[in-house]
């Protein structure tokens, strides 16, 4: 064989295992829709669960998940540490911080006054805290 021959031979080749790596390739990449389905149930951020307060009791559901031999798993969702805050009282909050702000910037308010709420809401955030650490450990 000549070596023109032999390059045709070769790139006959080249080309043939490109060919067929690729669609290997395409092959394995090709899912159903029922493995897409599933793939993306694994995908999905998990629910949140929320535990109400205990008052110093055992919960009646554990936040850990524990393997066979009592080693905790922590690949399950982990639950709220305490009850959050809802709406309303949300809402009344921002009510009393806008009416505080809007006090001091109509001159109701004596700036003493102002500086006076501000710290007292400061030491609230600075030691509640601590207070509900206290009372979830009862």
């Amino acid at each position: 064989m000549t070596n023109k021959g032999i390059r045709i031979f070769a790139n006959v080749i080249r080309t043939a295992l490109i060919g067929a790596t690729a669609a290997v390739t395409l092959a394995a990449c090709m899912r159903t829709p029922e493995e897409k389905a599933e793939i993306a149930a694994r995908r999905a951020a998990p629910t949140a669960v929320v535990m109400g307060p205990t008052k110093g009791g055992v919960p009646a559901e554990g936040g850990l998940a524990h393997y066979p031999d009592g080693y905790p798993s922590f690949g399950a969702p982990l639950t709220a540490a305490n009850v959050q805050m809802n709406d309303e009282q949300a809402a009344d909050l921002q009510r009393k911080l806008s009416a505080l702000g809007a006090q001091r910037k109509a001159g109701t308010i004596s700036e003493a006054e102002y500086q006076r709420r501000v710290e007292e809401y400061r030491k609230l955030a600075a030691e509640h805290g601590p207070e509900t650490l206290s009372e979830i450990t009862k």
